[in-house]
């Protein structure tokens, strides 16, 4: 029996904290279908063009059977994606007309590349004909293309943080780049402030501030606005759960939590008011956060404006919104500045 180490260097298990699969050598795996349904989503149901005949929009994932998985032998990563997809469109003529129908994608796989996975799109059972459906055939399609091959593109990416381990040598393997604080990361800033005592009490006054942020992002007021007020497009930017009622009145909880509140009005592409709080303010205390959206012609310009903010958390709440829902939003969505 060899001593502590000798022998081959591919199986000695040096002291180190994680004592696992040194000089990546093992196989290991990591399932990316839960991952990949979240992004998929997330990616596609934005998709939405114009032309002269009128406009058409992804409306529902209506299927999305497959799985994806990352492997990693010898210190080389091997990606496996294998996925069935069913979107429903709805198209709207200059005159007010709307027209539905589906998009199939039969076999978005790693074996295929992307340039030639095929995009059926058709109209729904009885509809007549329209040149929305051509415009989706073509203009859709691209932008359907485009939103599968920046799925690929991070599941190369941001999924694949810490797969590669460093050498016996202590050597790192090469890995993908940081493209999004993780979710952990989120949780831990969001919950940041709840060591602190919360001395104040329901109806006690404490001392509160405005704050004022203002953002641009390269897409529609309509498609920013729709990633605030859909569920499973918060949970892709926040990067963890999220339960929300875009209506007014509904609730909406963030974060796994650490973020609550209550829509108090919703005027579509416009603006959105909120009451808003982080989970370790004082009891029953919340902001009011306004969101205005101004068409700039390509851009959306975003101004916030939040009301009843403690004055203590002045700071953080304004780095909160700037980092976790602008920076998120154009991280995972694309609409981040232009590159020249």
């Amino acid at each position: 029996m060899a001593k502590w180490g000798e022998g081959d260097p591919r199986w000695i298990v040096e002291q180190r904290a994680d004592a696992t699969n040194v000089n990546n050598w093992h196989w290991t795996e990591r399932n990316a279908s839960n991952w990949s349904t979240e992004r998929l989503k997330a990616l596609l149901l934005p998709v939405r063009v114009e032309g002269e005949e009128g406009a058409c929009e992804v409306t529902e994932v209506s299927k999305l059977d497959g799985e994806a998985s990352i492997n990693n032998r010898k210190g080389k990563l091997i990606f496996f994606y294998e996925w069935a997809i069913k979107l429903a469109w709805t198209g709207t003529s200059k005159t007010g007309v709307k027209y539905k129908g589906y998009v199939e994608i039969p076999n978005l796989s790693d074996e295929n590349d992307i340039d030639e996975v095929e995009i059926l799109v058709s109209l729904a059972k009885d509809e007549p004909e329209t040149n929305l459906k051509t415009l989706m055939k073509q203009e859709g399609a691209k932008k359907i293309r485009d939103a599968m091959k920046t799925y690929i593109s991070t599941l190369k990416t941001e999924f694949t943080q810490g797969m590669i381990l460093p050498t016996v040598n202590g050597e790192h393997m090469e890995t993908a780049p940081q493209v999004a604080p993780k979710a952990e990361e989120r949780k831990t800033a969001a919950r940041s402030s709840t060591a602190i005592p919360q001395s104040k009490s329901i109806g006690v006054k404490i001392p509160t501030c405005k704050i004022s942020l203002k953002d641009t992002f390269l897409t529609s007021p309509e498609e920013l606005y729709r990633v605030f007020v859909t569920q499973e497009m918060v949970q892709a930017f926040t990067h963890a759960q999220a339960t929300l009622e875009a209506d007014k009145g509904g609730k909406f909880q963030l974060l796994d939590g650490s973020v609550t509140g209550e829509f108090v009005d919703l005027v579509p592409e416009k603006q959105l008011v909120m009451k808003w709080r982080f989970k370790s303010w004082p009891a029953g205390h919340f902001a009011t956060i306004t969101l205005n959206f101004n068409d700039k012609g390509g851009e959306t310009e975003v101004c916030l404006e939040g009301k009843g903010v403690p004055a203590s958390e002045e700071e953080r709440t304004k780095q909160g919104w700037q980092r976790y829902y602008f920076e998120g939003i154009k991280q995972t969505f694309g609409y981040g500045a232009r590159l020249f």
